[in-house]
């Protein structure tokens, strides 16, 4: 098939575009961020898993430790900067942002942490897609793996 030298700008266009959906760049977060001293739950797709969720497909349980909470911070940090293709966005005293990006496809998934006074809810969305093929809870399960037992001094 030959592209008509017209044609050829809006291909291009089309191109660049569907990279970008496919890839992940460009794309909004999707972190909720905290109401009423919760993360948010999550909404009817299957690419996302909150502590708040009440619903089995959506529920993740939150991360437990015991110790203070400044030192399960400090070792959430640690955990999450020891992952690969993690950016931390932003963090204050109870909450961080986190973005993991996908190795293969390069896609790129919104977390968020928010440390309690004796565990932390979570939150992991995707921003592109319906579904994440288990990504965010496989994901979850390994920054826990690595995050408990915590933080007895």
């Amino acid at each position: 098939m030959t592209i008509q030298p017209t044609h050829r700008l809006a291909w291009l266009a089309l191109l660049f575009t569907s990279t970008l959906a496919l890839t992940g760049c460009g794309s909004q977060p999707v972190a909720g961020g905290i109401e009423n001293n919760k993360l948010s739950a999550c909404g009817d797709k299957p690419n996302c898993i909150s502590s708040t969720n009440t619903d089995e497909d959506h529920l993740y349980p939150v991360l437990k430790y015991t110790g203070t909470a400044e030192a399960a911070k400090n070792k959430l940090v640690q955990t999450i900067n020891n992952y690969p293709r993690t950016r931390i966005v932003s963090q204050d005293d109870q909450y961080i942002h986190v973005e993991f990006t996908t190795k293969l496809m390069r896609f790129v998934d919104d977390g968020e942490f928010l440390v309690g006074e004796d565990n932390v809810q979570v939150r992991s969305a995707s921003r592109v897609g319906y579904s994440d093929m288990g990504k965010n809870r496989s994901r979850m399960d390994e920054i826990k793996a690595a995050f408990e037992p915590c933080c007895d001094q």
